[in-house]
């Protein structure tokens, strides 16, 4: 079982963010949803380990429901 990658492992993290933010620019939030699930299709499709992207998809889970319990107390 191959393990998911945590750590930074861009070699210019602020290039990968901008070019990020800049891709949904002008996209309605319908869009900006669509153009998420398919980015996230395609990158689990080049990782291809089932294992390694459902770690990313248990620990974003857990990050979004660990923030809004906190974020309500």
């Amino acid at each position: 079982m191959s393990t998911l990658i945590t750590d930074n492992n861009f070699s210019d993290p602020d290039a990968f963010y901008e070019a990020l933010i800049s891709t949904h620019s002008d996209l309605t939030p319908e869009q900006s949803e669509a153009l998420n699930a398919r980015l996230v299709l395609l990158m689990a499709n080049h990782i291809g380990d089932f294992s390694v992207v459902n770690q990313a998809m248990s620990l974003a889970r857990s990050s979004i429901v660990t923030h809004e319990i906190t974020e309500r107390s």
